[in-house]
């Protein structure tokens, strides 16, 4: 069976993705917090990445309890990050260097600080009285149900003003907007209007089938695998605060204001257990999101078996655009997390090379194309709010989120020329700065810029229809066909070397494009651990070098 690809006819139809958190990126003042400016300073770097647009999380102004996810004004740069005049500029110059900019819009929940809760919370007569989730005690004084933070304890915080309790789904200073009020959603399609009109290309939606809960608010049962990790909230099946039917429709509305301004993107995070089937979900037909991403690909769990099981659904599916993402600012580094901590640079090759030949659009999280590690922190050390509330055995996201690393020997490594970053340069990074891979041939950024390049004019692996081939069980192989055109790739997952005979007669008529650790001889397909190759029926060329 067949995965099918979107056709290539807009800019993001099997685009690449850079996923920039600003406030690790660069600082251009010297508070040791990343800027918008610092973006625009490092821009040429992203440019000969080779990628097509970036994604900036969240600027807005903010009192940074969840570290911007908390937003206390939709229209607005918090002064941290600069100004809307230096948004406007950075803007400006993505779009001369020929770079897209997708920003991070976060509508499920507000900051308690946001004016739209300050009036809510200060009775329930008032204009936006319902404009977030207010649900009175039960009889004994409790919250109205168990549904649980993603941050720990209950969903629900007691509010001795309006004598009621108010749902947040994250923090108790993160309260949930009430999307089943018509204004609610009138109001943030008025925020999706301000920033198309700024020129904006595309959004990405922050956990957006948080939007809507079940009005009946029924108690969540427990997961049928009776699975117990960290955080007590994963205990649960989220079926009735989360992923409900409404958001469909929502969905709608906003992809009709989008199709007005032509060419903009509505990229969804999915945040549910269902991972893949609810990406399809989501981006089903043409009139829904046009590409959604979820954790699947984020977990430990790197084996042939799940991503091959993944790939499966979606190709039994017929439908539906998934972003494949293997890293971002939410889960512990790729070189860390599926690798075991202990990472072999020709594994790091392999991921970065299978990332790539993923058919469609992808995105990269910031210091993957470096392979940068997870940074080990001290308690003392954390910020994040969720890591200092599931310590210790839960450490957080604080050590994905330090700051990258530009030049080996400047000051905290090229980021910022002040006394203390905001998270401490992880020390093994400093080895793997940008300008130290820079002028490597073999370093790993080097052959992201060739992956991407290839990629980049290469319709087949951008729009092209995906099969999986059955072979070693330690090998992941699928080919994809635009055409007349047509790839096989191939990816070793063990350190063990590969002797392929059985899925030879695909490759028939095929020769070697690109590859490491991978030869053609005697009838066989030979891998060395970790050895990948793409292989090609057309003269379409490959990444050179």
């Amino acid at each position: 069976m067949k995965g099918k690809g979107p056709g290539l006819s807009r800019w993001f139809d099997g685009c690449s993705i850079y996923q920039i958190y600003p406030r690790s990126f660069h600082d251009s003042n010297g508070d040791g917090i990343g800027d918008l400016e610092g973006i625009r300073q490092r821009l040429d770097y992203i440019a000969a990445l080779g990628v097509d647009a970036v994604w900036i999380s969240p600027f807005y102004p903010s009192p940074m309890k969840d570290f911007g996810y908390d937003v206390a004004n939709y229209r607005d740069v918090d002064p941290i990050f600069g100004t809307l005049d230096d948004f406007r500029n950075l803007l400006a110059e993505c779009h001369s260097a020929g770079l897209k900019v997708i920003i991070d819009h976060v509508w499920s929940h507000t900051s308690d600080q946001h004016p739209w809760f300050v009036q809510s919370r200060a009775d329930g007569s008032n204009p936006r009285a319902d404009w977030y989730v207010w649900a009175d005690a039960k009889p004994d004084g409790s919250p109205p149900n168990n549904w649980l933070s993603v941050f720990g304890g209950p969903a629900w915080t007691w509010d001795s003003g309006r004598h009621q309790y108010f749902l947040h789904n994250f923090l108790a200073s993160q309260p949930d907007l009430n999307f089943h009020n018509p204004q609610v959603q009138d109001a943030v399609l008025d925020i999706a209007r301000f920033w198309f009109d700024l020129g904006v290309d595309g959004f990405r939606l922050d956990v957006c089938n948080f939007y809507f809960h079940s009005p009946g608010l029924e108690d969540n049962p427990v997961r049928k695998d009776g699975w117990q990790g960290a955080k007590p909230h994963d205990w649960q099946a989220h079926v009735h605060c989360r992923s409900q039917p409404e958001n469909l429709p929502f969905l709608a509305r906003l992809r009709q204001l989008a199709e007005c301004y032509g060419g903009r993107l509505l990229l969804g995070e999915i945040g549910d257990d269902k991972g893949m089937e609810r990406q399809i979900e989501y981006t089903a037909g043409d009139g829904l999101l046009h590409m959604a991403y979820s954790f699947d690909l984020l977990t430990p769990d790197a084996s042939p078996e799940r991503l091959r099981a993944i790939l499966q659904t979606w190709i039994e599916a017929g439908e539906g655009t998934p972003v494949w993402a293997i890293g971002n600012h939410d889960v512990p580094r790729v070189a860390t997390r599926w690798t075991g901590g202990q990472p072999d640079p020709a594994q790091l090759r392999m991921f970065a090379a299978f990332h790539a030949c993923l058919p469609g659009p992808i995105c990269i999280y910031q210091g993957e194309e470096l392979g940068l590690e997870q940074v080990e922190l001290t308690f003392e050390e954390l910020r994040d709010p969720e890591g200092i509330a599931m310590w210790p055995r839960g450490k957080g996201r604080d050590g994905c989120r330090t700051p990258m690393v530009w030049e080996a020997g400047r000051t905290n490594a090229g980021f910022s020329e002040a006394g203390k970053t905001w998270l401490p340069i992880g020390d093994a990074h400093v080895d793997k700065a940008a300008d130290q891979q820079t002028g490597d041939e073999g370093s790993l950024l080097n052959l992201y810029r060739r992956l991407l390049a290839w990629r980049r004019n290469c319709r087949c692996v951008r729009t092209g229809s995906l099969a999986l081939l059955e072979t070693d069980r330690d090998v992941l192989a699928w080919s994809l066909s635009d055409g007349e055109d047509r790839l096989f790739c191939v990816f070793n997952f063990s350190r063990a070397k590969k002797r392929l005979d059985d899925c030879m007669a695909d490759f028939s008529g095929s020769s070697l494009l690109f590859g490491e650790g991978a030869a053609q001889a005697d009838e066989a397909l030979y891998l060395d651990g970790y050895g990948w190759t793409i292989l090609a029926t057309s003269a379409s060329g490959g990444p050179s070098g």
